[in-house]
């Protein structure tokens, strides 16, 4: 008689696939407002993927990649009304490659052929007067959009409460790894605040 096949163990982190990331930096104004941006960007993308994979993306056989453009408000308004039909800069965009098939339930491809999860482009003008308004460092806005970004190459979104929710506990979490603090806390705080009168 056989023996049945063991049931995995949840607390056993699953394989992911390595994620190579390619940061491209046109616009000067990121390395002069943040010099270690481009390592900083790496570190966000790996951060966002690991917690997606360790969440519910099973990338075991790919060796995947990423390409980040760090540019201006006139580039990312430019591809915003190009691709989205919204004429106006935003902070960030991300544009996926692979569907929601591909996602959940990937093909394995040999290391030689890696699969591409898409782009994600960060405008530092936007970036910079949020973190300002926000009273956040330039760095740790710019690495919360980019595991935002990641996830929505991922297939998170948050077009739903729900979704919303189980897309900002990741994002927490991922920045985390990074120490970086909730970003969502000041929110929580305003929105306390006004709910209650002093």
């Amino acid at each position: 008689m056989m023996a049945p096949d063991p049931v995995p163990d949840p607390t056993v982190e699953r394989p992911s696939g390595q994620l190579d990331v390619d940061v491209l930096v046109p616009h000067a104004e990121w390395i002069a407002g943040c010099a270690d941006a481009m390592d900083l960007c790496k570190r966000a993308a790996r951060a966002g993927f690991k917690l997606a994979c360790a969440n519910r993306i099973d990338l075991p056989y790919a060796q995947a990649e990423v390409a980040i453009l760090l540019t201006d408000n006139d580039q990312i308004r430019q591809l915003n009304r190009d691709y989205r039909n919204i004429d106006k800069a935003t902070n960030v965009l991300s544009f996926a490659n692979l569907d929601e098939l591909d996602q959940l339930a990937p093909t394995p491809r040999p290391d030689a052929e890696p699969v591409s999860l898409g782009d994600i482009i960060v405008a530092y003008e936007t970036v910079v007067g949020e973190a300002d308004a926000e009273n956040k460092a330039l760095s740790a806005h710019m690495m919360h959009l980019i595991v935002h970004g990641m996830l929505h190459l991922l297939g998170y979104d948050h077009e739903t409460e729900a979704d919303a929710v189980e897309m900002e506990a990741l994002e927490i979490e991922a920045l985390a790894l990074l120490k970086i603090t909730n970003p969502y806390a000041q929110d929580i705080i305003a929105e306390n605040q006004e709910g209650h009168p002093s």
